[in-house]
């Protein structure tokens, strides 16, 4: 029978969740990217901002918490930056932008910054 370690399990589990993370991310790429070839007004757009909006919603509430282990500098930035995608998502939203180059090269840094 297998035993592991507390601290190989602690691992995986933090290899798992940030596998889930780029994971997610590479989601809202996708859709992101689906959703800018379809126009603002489209289905498709509808539902990329709503699920960047549950991705970064859920992010910055994970960041925020007292728990998270990243560095208090690199949550703050992470924080600055879930808020500009999430204020952009609005504006393309309300129709007043059409940047979805900008959410989807900023979510891609993001994505690949994920180790």
């Amino acid at each position: 029978m297998y035993q592991f370690s507390y601290a190989e399990i602690q691992s995986d589990s933090v290899a798992d969740a940030k596998d889930r993370e780029r994971q997610l991310l590479t989601r809202s790429i996708d859709l992101l990217a689906v959703a800018h070839h379809k126009g603002n007004d489209s289905v498709e757009a509808i539902e990329a901002i709503h699920f960047l909006n549950r991705v970064w919603t859920s992010f910055i509430e994970d960041l925020g918490s007292a728990e998270n282990e990243l560095p208090i500098e690199l949550r703050a930035n992470l924080i600055s930056i879930g808020l500009w995608l999430l204020r952009e998502a609005e504006e393309v939203r309300q129709g007043r932008s059409n940047n979805f180059e900008g959410l989807i090269e900023v979510s891609q840094i993001i994505r690949d910054g994920i180790q």
